[in-house]
């Protein structure tokens, strides 16, 4: 057989043929006097377990490794690891079909709907409207909750929840609004540090745990929160840290 029988024969292209016989897959065959690859049976065989491992989805290298040893206990170990990872691929694909199903039920989609379900129910209960600090806070988790793993991701929900609640959400409203209020105060406005404390005191006794040793004391991060806020908001946020460390 000439090159292009024997790619038809398998089903693949010559080009295919040729990529396959520089990488070592499927060895040379000898030539006739006129220089043209003569193709035999095995070689159609051999292309066809090419052709069959790269289309279960085995690289081309775990394809050689596969066909170095032809026992077929590697391959049946290889299969497995496949099989494995195809397994995780498909449980996260799932996770993101149902996170798109979700935001297509949503009536309106917000910059914040690409957040998972549990931060987008939190962002939802925290809103204040027209309270800049409220929307930096959602700024904040959002950045939070898209840059975290899976994992990580749902502590985060799980210890900003309660401030979501019915009790607290007001609470946390409140503040929001008192923050807004020193947008033109001076850092030593007697309202800083009575703000700071209710704040301090306002957080869950299992956030307050999970934060200290974590919140930042200074440092590239710190410094840009800090500039995001007028001189009397970031005194707040300084005292609020230092209360919070204190507490513990």
């Amino acid at each position: 057989m000439r090159i292009g029988e024997l790619a038809a024969l398998v089903g693949v292209s010559t080009r295919t043929v040729r990529h396959y016989h520089r990488l070592g897959l499927l060895p040379e065959p000898a030539r006739t006097a006129g220089g043209y690859r003569e193709y035999r049976l095995r070689d159609a065989v051999l292309l066809a377990r090419v052709r069959r491992l790269a289309e279960l989805g085995l690289s081309l290298d775990e394809v050689r490794d596969v066909l170095a040893d032809d026992r077929g206990r590697d391959l049946r170990e290889v299969l497995l690891e496949l099989d494995a990872d195809l397994a995780r691929q498909q449980e996260a694909l799932a996770a993101r079909r149902a996170r798109l199903a979700a935001l297509l039920e949503e009536d309106e989609l917000r910059p914040d709907s690409a957040v998972s379900p549990g931060m987008a129910a939190v962002l939802r209960d925290l809103t204040v409207r027209g309270s800049r600090a409220a929307e930096m806070d959602r700024e904040m988790l959002t950045l939070m909750d898209t840059t975290a793993g899976p994992g990580d991701r749902d502590e985060i929900v799980e210890l900003m929840r309660p401030l979501a609640g019915p009790g607290m959400r007001d609470r946390s409203q409140e503040l929001y609004r008192r923050l807004d209020e020193l947008g033109d105060a001076r850092p030593d406005d007697p309202r800083v540090r009575e703000l700071a404390a209710d704040a301090a005191a306002h957080l869950p006794d299992e956030l307050v745990r999970q934060l200290v040793g974590h919140l930042p004391s200074g440092g590239p991060w710190f410094d840009a929160l800090l500039e995001e806020l007028t001189p009397a908001q970031a005194e707040v946020f300084r005292l609020m840290v230092d209360l919070v460390r204190e507490r513990t």
